[in-house]
């Protein structure tokens, strides 16, 4: 309940707070309308609790977080307009540590209860269970993408198997919480929004600096194969590209059904690796992700051969399978009766974001470093050490 707290210091108006709260609130100084009110008339803001801002007709939406730097504490609101703390300090936006530190304190030794069935809207607690399991999910496997959230949420009993849980519990929750600095932006994958932008820099020292930074060698030019990760779902680069990047490997996006441009084009590169390639499928457990991989496979082995390429080439569809669903106990999910290809195809279906992250990082990583030569690798990094150094000598000469 608000109770009153007396006259604010604009003397226009009493003071009114929430009692499990260290929040007060003056209505005329609501919203801010200039800073040399001072942060809502009072000499200091804390946090405020949604079901006191409803109590005193306040608005409640999708809160932002900035901090006073001088008085150390956390502030909550909606007018981007209002940059200057009562004490006089500019506020500012935490950085991702601050946010880290912010929501391990609030979310990191919760213990998170499973769901009981839902008779109307969630209460406050019910809600806090749920952010708190969000952001323990998200410490252990970050990046995760929005459904890989959803997934762990319903594995873990928090919330329930159900589209409406999805876009209007995870979806919703994950977007406020990003917004009031409780989840860092990074740790939540989107990779299906690009921006194309060609490199340039602000002078000749920058490019020195940057290339001498980011200069690798090709991993592959010296190994006896040549190794790609294809996936179906563009939405998951983002979780998998950690460990591609990472060994230099393409992850090739295919995005449901692909192009045959888009298969030409795989295929011409190939062809010019002139080696045994090895191609790893990720993809869902449905009517449809079951034929892409054939498809994808079919057409790349047509392609190649008319280009002349001759070496082997060894596909395999790694997730996911039947008997990944049954040991990791995978959610699963009605098949969609309008698949053309539904008819044959029997039983739920399970979509790859259903696999933890970390798992699926793990099946990444192992399918691409069995077939690294540790030898010829280290004699590759050493030659990259040496060459990086030669860049750095040409910035600084």
């Amino acid at each position: 309940m608000a109770e009153d707290l007396g006259f604010c210091s604009c003397g226009q108006a009493r003071v009114r707070g929430g009692t499990n709260s260290l929040f007060s609130v003056c209505p005329v100084c609501w919203p801010p309308k200039t800073t040399e009110q001072g942060l809502f008339g009072l000499e200091r803001l804390f946090g405020m609790d949604f079901d006191d801002f409803d109590e005193l007709g306040l608005d409640t939406r999708p809160r932002e977080m900035y901090s006073c730097p001088e008085c150390a504490i956390r502030l909550d609101f909606t007018d981007r307009k209002m940059v200057v703390c009562a004490c006089g300090a500019r506020l500012v936006r935490p950085d991702e540590t601050d946010i880290r530190e912010l929501a391990e304190a609030k979310y990191g030794s919760r213990e998170i209860y499973r769901s009981s069935p839902i008779k109307g809207r969630r209460g406050k607690a019910a809600m806090e269970n749920i952010k708190a399991a969000i952001y323990q999910a998200l410490k252990e496997d970050a990046p995760m993408t929005v459904r890989q959230v959803f997934y762990r949420l319903v594995s873990m009993g928090v919330i329930h198997k159900t589209e409406a849980e999805y876009k209007g519990t995870i979806v919703r929750l994950l977007s406020e919480m990003r917004r009031a600095g409780e989840v860092p932006f990074s740790w939540v994958a989107d990779n299906t929004r690009w921006q194309r932008k060609p490199r340039t820099y602000s002078s000749l020292e920058s490019m020195l600096k940057r290339t001498a930074e980011t200069y690798r060698r090709a991993v592959w030019d010296n190994q006896d194969v040549y190794v790609e990760v294809w996936l179906e779902k563009d939405a998951l680069a983002g979780v998998l590209m950690e460990e591609t990047e990472a060994w230099d490997v393409p992850l090739m996006v295919t995005r449901g059904y692909p192009s045959i441009s888009y298969l030409y084009s795989a295929a011409e590169t190939i062809a010019e690796q002139g080696k045994p390639t090895y191609l790893y499928y990720f993809g869902d457990y449905d009517p449809s992700g079951l034929d892409i991989p054939r498809k994808v496979e079919s057409d790349l082995r047509g392609f190649t051969r008319a280009l002349g390429f001759d070496a082997e080439i060894y596909f395999e569809r790694v997730a996911v399978n039947q008997s990944q669903i049954k040991s990791m106990k995978l959610p699963t999910r009605p098949t969609k009766k309008t698949d053309s290809r539904s008819k044959g195809f029997i039983g739920e279906s399970v979509e790859v974001d259903a696999i933890p992250p970390r798992t699926l990082r793990e099946i990444v990583r192992g399918c691409i470093t069995q077939h690294i030569d540790d030898g010829a690798y280290q004699i590759m990094k050493a030659a990259e050490e040496s060459e990086r150094e030669t860049l750095q000598s040409f910035r600084a000469a």
